[in-house]
């Protein structure tokens, strides 16, 4: 109990700081793109596009070796060391880059970001999920840290960023030392049978997994809702700050609206497993996508920064409820050896694949027909995708006798 309890809070921890870390650096991106490097929509969603790609070549690699080191915590500490150089990457290396050559800049910081961040993220909530089922703490609770820590830091970046963008990055770093000095202070204890377990886990094991339809049909889920909310939400601060009579204002409200609506989600994160509980995890999957398609529709319908302010703030309840809800879908349907895989491929990795196809497309379209008419675009795909989920996902009495099968099929191999 003594063990839980700690490690509950120092995994807690380490959810805030990297999220403070991420947010200082990241929050105000598409910002920093477009105001302080003067680069095109189309420039801007090439480097998203690149960073997808990068992403999605580490999620793989990422998911592997997780499931085969088991809950030994060498990613963390990888990606914690990494995370103390980003200021310094961001205002010597990558910033420069770009304004020399967009490309050669978007790989280099593509290869930084994605490993860092992109893919660091699904590593490290695969982790700490697993945490929680061997100590018996809920994902959720623990990952409400990490949304106080985004908002935390989104509430003073706007400030900062008018007075000099280069103090966020900073800032970022300065966090990513206090993730270090964490992560080392964690201790797992590890029985013989987890050794044996993550032991077990095979390249045959993953790719048994792409031989399910249903594997299949969760990725499309995830390719068509979650993948473009991401797209979304990519240049929407620099959107939304031209919306006021200033772009220092709208940098400032952006700020503070980020930070509102993240404390807003924290809350949720809390209350999320209790509503994934009672509703089941397709259900909930499928509210996820319903509220995703209306606040994005919403945004392409609303005027002023009131309307589309209260459009963000939906965002605050679907993304708790698909987080929590993904992590129960995969452990009911398949085998949870294997719950890094299939979180960092079934999710992560699909939701990256379709941000790497999707943003430079988003990027002409918000410099040819705006940002109003491409979001009603986008809300329509989602709200598209959601209903034909609704006839793909397996439902909960459905999915428990086909979880028995596949750990099953997979011990006989």
């Amino acid at each position: 109990m003594k063990d839980s309890k700690s490690l509950y809070w120092k995994l807690s921890a380490y959810f805030f700081f990297f999220f403070f870390t991420w947010s200082s650096s990241y929050s105000l991106f598409s910002i920093w793109l477009g105001q302080e490097l003067n680069l095109s929509g189309s420039a801007t969603g090439i480097i998203f596009s690149v960073n997808a790609i990068f992403a999605l070549c580490m999620q793989p690699l990422y998911g592997y070796i997780s499931d085969k080191i088991g809950l030994r915590k060498n990613i963390l500490f990888f990606i914690s060391i990494l995370l103390v150089f980003v200021g310094p990457f961001y205002i010597y290396v990558y910033g420069p880059l770009l304004q020399y050559n967009v490309i050669l800049g978007a790989i280099v910081g593509g290869l930084y970001l994605g490993t860092a961040f992109l893919a660091g993220i699904g590593a490290i909530e695969s982790y700490v999920e697993k945490i929680g089922r061997k100590y018996g703490f809920e994902y959720g609770k623990s990952r409400m840290w990490g949304s106080l820590g985004w908002a935390a830091a989104t509430f003073f970046a706007g400030q900062l960023f008018n007075i000099n963008p280069n103090i966020n990055f900073w800032v970022a770093s300065v966090s990513a030392v206090v993730l270090v000095a964490i992560i080392m202070s964690v201790k797992v204890e590890i029985t013989n049978q987890e050794l044996e377990k993550a032991d077990s886990v095979t390249f045959k094991d993953v790719g048994q997994l792409f031989l399910l339809k249903d594997f299949w049909f969760l990725m499309l889920y995830v390719i068509g809702v979650a993948c473009i909310y991401g797209v979304y939400d990519q240049q929407f601060p620099l959107y939304y700050s031209s919306l006021f009579p200033t772009e220092a204002l709208g940098n400032q409200v952006f700020g503070y609206l980020n930070s509102f609506q993240v404390f807003l989600e924290a809350g949720f994160m809390f209350f999320a497993p209790f509503i994934v509980n009672k509703l089941g995890a397709k259900n909930s999957l499928i509210l996820a996508g319903f509220l995703m398609a209306l606040r994005i529709i919403g945004s392409g319908l609303a005027v002023e920064p009131i309307g589309i302010s209260a459009m963000k703030l939906i965002h605050a309840l679907e993304l708790p409820i698909m987080l929590i809800a993904i992590f129960k879908y995969l452990a009911l349907n398949f085998d949870t050896r294997l719950s890094s895989v299939l979180y960092l491929v079934g999710f992560q990795f699909a939701k990256q694949i379709g941000e790497s196809i999707l943003s430079p497309i988003a990027g002409v379209m918000y410099d040819s027909i705006g940002f109003r008419y491409s979001y009603l675009v986008m809300g329509g795909l989602v709200l598209v995708f959601t209903v034909v989920s609704i006839f793909t996902l397996l439902s909960t009495k459905k999915s428990k006798g086909l979880h028995a099968n596949i750990v099953k099929s997979q011990q006989a191999i």
